[in-house]
């Protein structure tokens, strides 16, 4: 099976950085860093193929570097280790902004660029960060549709998360709104609540790749139950895509957390079937 991971599970490793300007004019959620002393993301390439990975999920914002240059350099890392970029994430801009909707996508539109000179398979765009109204719903699916007809030699995918998409309705109605050119990253984790599997079962059906995140206590063991359900409600729905490893817990060692995430996923993907 694929092994893949989302640099969000090494954000420890990476120093905690965050790059320069990494949100729209007006956001403040993101602050940057400045300079770190840790692994650079030009050489997390390496450490993933001595970790077993081939595949990766980049957070736009661990990205120090925009230039023609430097994206050229960071995609001959990932050739030369043979790490397959899966998808640029943009975790930052708002498609359903009250006032600046069309400045966020804009600016998503650019990290798509960016994503395109990587070599990314996918990018993964927020569909929204306000309330779900049909109107909104409508809108994010409309803006998404766009920047994909934009962009054809990229797969654009959105993601169960944040305010606009609270459940598995949403999640269609953006979806049927944005027509076949846009797809779904389906997160396990960021959903909660008793009929958390059953959302995530409505959504899995139309999941090309994943967030296979798992929760912690608190005192940051896995919820390794809760876990082995989620990835099944996938793989039940015939998922066949990349489970990009999240790790976002207490311990300090991702590697080894994310160790033990990938015994679970392929002891499920690997099982017999039967």
């Amino acid at each position: 099976m694929t092994r893949a991971v989302s640099s969000w599970s090494l954000h420890r490793t990476l120093g905690r950085y965050v790059a320069d300007d990494p949100e729209p004019a007006g956001s403040d959620g993101l602050r940057p860093t400045g300079p770190v002393a840790a692994t650079s993301l030009l050489e997390l390439p390496g450490q993933l193929l001595v970790h077993g990975y081939d595949t990766v999920q980049l957070c736009h914002f661990h990205l120090p570097h925009r230039d023609d240059g430097y994206l050229a350099e960071l995609r001959a890392a990932l050739d030369d280790s043979g790490i397959a970029l899966d998808g640029l994430l943009v975790d930052a801009g708002d498609l359903t902004h009250p006032t600046d909707a069309d400045a966020h996508q804009a600016w998503i539109d650019a990290w798509i660029d960016d994503a395109e000179a990587l070599g990314a398979r996918r990018a993964r765009v927020i569909a929204g960060q306000q309330a779900p109204t049909p109107q909104l719903l409508e809108q994010s699916g409309r803006r998404l549709a766009r920047l994909a007809a934009a962009h054809p030699d990229i797969r654009i995918v959105t993601e169960n998360w944040m305010a606009l998409l609270p459940d598995a309705d949403s999640v269609r109605s953006v979806l049927d709104a944005a027509g076949d050119s846009v797809g779904l990253l389906a997160d396990l984790g960021n959903w909660t609540g008793p009929d958390k599997y059953d959302q995530l079962a409505a959504i899995a059906p139309y999941a090309e790749t994943c967030h296979a995140k798992c929760h912690h206590t608190a005192d940051g063991e896995l919820e390794t139950e809760d876990y082995r359900r989620s990835v099944q409600v996938l793989l039940d729905a015939g998922f066949g895509g990349p489970f990009a490893l999240v790790y976002d817990g207490p311990t300090d060692d991702e590697w080894a957390s994310l160790d033990v995430e990938h015994e679970i996923v392929a002891g499920l993907v690997e099982q017999p079937a039967g």
